[in-house]
């Protein structure tokens, strides 16, 4: 039921594009690619056989990568693709 010039259900399909947006943003920084290090990028630190077996394409040890994780920015959930008003005229 949109109004203006858009058709029905353009506001659902936005909606639905940014969610599988930000899923696929979340798995591709979730799941590294390629070859395990066997050191730490950024320390140099052994990363454990077992960290590596869990985490094919692992590049960080735990403690890298936990501080990594604290100093990300939140991301602000603002619709990249448009405001509601921009949509519906």
């Amino acid at each position: 039921m949109a109004g203006g010039w858009t058709r029905d259900g353009a506001v659902g399909e936005q909606i639905e594009a940014s969610i599988q947006d930000e899923l696929a943003r979340l798995r591709a920084a979730k799941a590294p690619s390629g070859e395990s290090r066997t050191h730490c990028a950024e320390c140099e630190e052994p990363i454990p056989e077992a960290r590596r077996a869990a985490l094919p394409g692992v590049k960080l040890c735990l403690d890298c990568a936990s501080e990594r994780a604290q100093r990300a920015p939140a991301r602000g959930g603002i619709n990249r693709r448009g405001s509601k008003d921009s949509q519906l005229r």
